[in-house]
């Protein structure tokens, strides 16, 4: 029998991004610095909605969208461009859509952020969830109602952390392990909730508590131990030429759960999330730099090193016959366009 349901659900808060890069070195107060690279696209939980479905996985956005021009162009980006289920979201009168100005330089990057406490909360536009095969979280330390639902209901729970600015790095938010099937933070942060001072000692750790666990290294690649299958994977990252590390963890996340959706073994699983999210930081912006299986199947195709095309042998048989269409990437601006009327195409479908 058919499995109908969704191959992912999401909800989290969505912002406009508008990324700069190419600026030489990074800018100084009284100083202004010209740059020739921009642009502009869906962010936050957007980055991981994206990632998933141009894997071409059935993908269910529960998030708020503010009633201005910003929130207008990110819900036709993600409905009528990505192809989402965006019949769990909202549109919120008198909110504005939070914008981030991220300025990429080198390896990394600098957030600033302008926005206000959504009027929905994750559990209001959640409420009951929907059975999916596989939820993909971000976890807080006040935990969300929703998630023990969705575990309920046979829901996978694949879930990452964000960065403590409070520092205390709470072991408590921990507990909410038990209701995942796998965790995938970085190295910092993973060390700081385990108290441990390494990425394999903290791996050791986290996967008393969690099935499947894995911590991202960044330029070193990632490591991961799968409890349900005994199998233990370490590889490094791909060299690659970063222009903007927006989104790159949350490329990472919805590629190693779309891999293992396919039953894929650890290892595969973890170079193929390691490529796509190497893959992405060659474009702007996080949501619309994901690759999808077009830009995988274009990489493959290019690559001529044996040493890589013995690691990455697999994807010769894991690509599917329609890689579809090249991908959209971030525009400098959005695109001039006639203002919708009514339901999106994208809702009336869902």
């Amino acid at each position: 029998m058919d499995d109908d349901r969704p191959d992912v659900l999401l909800t989290g808060l969505l912002f406009y991004d508008l990324v700069l890069t190419g600026l030489g070195k990074p800018p100084t107060p009284g100083e202004e610095i010209w740059t020739g690279g921009m642009g502009c696209g869906p962010g936050g939980i957007a980055n991981l909605a994206v990632a998933a479905a141009r894997f071409g996985l059935r993908t269910s956005l529960a998030t708020v969208f503010g009633d201005d021009l910003y929130g207008e162009w990110c819900r036709d980006v993600l409905c009528d461009q990505e192809d989402i289920d965006l019949s769990l979201s909202r549109t919120a009168d008198g909110w504005p859509t939070p914008v981030t100005v991220s300025l990429a330089y080198g390896h990394d990057r600098a957030l600033v952020t302008h926005g206000q406490e959504p009027p929905y909360s994750q559990d209001t536009l959640m409420g009951d969830p929907p059975e999916a095969r596989t939820a993909l979280v971000h976890i807080e330390a006040e935990p969300r109602e929703w998630l023990a639902k969705a575990a309920a209901n046979g829901t996978q729970i694949y879930a990452d952390v964000g960065w403590d600015p409070t520092q205390q790095w709470s072991a408590d938010l921990l507990e909410q392990l038990a209701l995942c099937h796998a965790f995938l933070p970085n190295e910092t942060e993973a060390m700081a909730y385990t108290r441990t001072d390494s990425a394999v000692a903290a791996l050791g750790t986290l996967s008393e508590l969690v099935p499947v666990a894995v911590v991202t290294r960044g330029g070193e690649g990632a490591v991961a131990v799968d409890q349900t299958t005994g199998e233990y994977a370490e590889v490094p990252a791909l060299d690659v030429d970063v222009l903007d590390a927006t989104g790159a963890g949350d490329v990472f996340g919805a590629s190693f759960a779309a891999a293992s959706l396919g039953g894929w073994p650890l290892a595969e699983r973890l170079r193929f999330a390691v490529l796509a999210a190497g893959l992405s930081v060659r474009h702007h912006g996080g949501a619309l730099a994901a690759p999808g299986w077009y830009g995988v199947d274009r990489w493959w195709r290019s690559v001529k090193d044996p040493e890589l095309r013995r690691a990455y042998g697999f994807l010769a048989h894991r690509i599917p016959a329609d890689v579809g269409p090249p991908p959209r990437h971030a525009p400098v601006t959005p695109p001039a366009g006639p203002t919708p009327v009514g339901p999106s195409a994208c809702e009336r479908r869902h």
